[in-house]
């Protein structure tokens, strides 16, 4: 299908609607959380618990979110070893500013998340299925795609060593703020848009994925 031409469209994200008093809570597993300050050090399990309108701050070691349900959360200033959200469902999630070892977004399913001024050694999105994600003036040392289904997802003032995108769908997808040292698989690449300058430097891989063999 022919894109249009103002391809890719920009993802459709807005600020976490919060309210202005919170209670400070403990994190549990299974908890049911709302307008709630969680201050979290060492091992936070939050398992399956549900986060609505609340505001997370963390020096830890692990963060558990396995299939938890997070509506209108932020987070600021973090420095967590491992963020698991595998299998979690998102909606208006904001992480912003610190360092994280390990995030796991695998499986999980998104809707409108931004990462801004982050440090991430690891972002796993193995499987996920995320629309309208900005991630604006990260480091992100090694990012993973693979079978993701990714729909109006922006990349900006962003770099990485590797990209793993094997099995990616992707629809507008804009990745020319990703400044990527390497992808594993440029066949991949398809629905995401480039600038010129990264195609000249992915030629040799482009080439080589359709048998040409490129000599000077």
């Amino acid at each position: 299908m022919a894109r249009s031409s103002d391809s890719p469209a920009a993802p459709r994200v807005s600020p976490p609607d919060l309210p202005r008093e919170y209670v400070d809570a403990a994190p549990a597993r299974s908890a049911d959380l709302v307008a709630a300050r969680l201050d979290l050090d060492g091992p936070a399990d939050l398992a399956y618990a549900s986060l609505e309108q609340c505001v997370v701050v963390a020096d830890a070691d692990a963060v558990d979110l396995t299939g938890a349900t997070l509506l209108d959360v932020e987070m600021t200033g973090v420095r967590i070893a491992s963020l698991r959200m595998r299998g979690a469902s998102v909606r208006r999630l904001r992480i912003a500013g610190g360092r994280i070892g390990t995030l796991d977004l695998s499986d999980a399913r998104i809707d409108e998340l931004e990462l801004r001024d982050l440090r991430v050694d690891y972002l796993n999105l193995g499987g996920a299925k995320a629309v309208d994600v900005d991630v604006v003036d990260c480091s992100i040392r090694t990012v993973d795609l693979p079978q993701s289904e990714l729909t109006r997802v922006r990349f900006r003032g962003t770099s990485s060593d590797e990209v793993d995108p094997r099995g990616m769908r992707a629809v507008d997808v804009d990745l020319r703020g990703l400044d990527a040292l390497s992808y594993l698989d440029a066949n991949s690449l398809r629905g995401t848009t480039l600038s010129g300058l990264q195609v000249q430097q992915l030629a040799p891989v482009l080439a080589a994925s359709i048998g040409i063999q490129v000599k000077d």
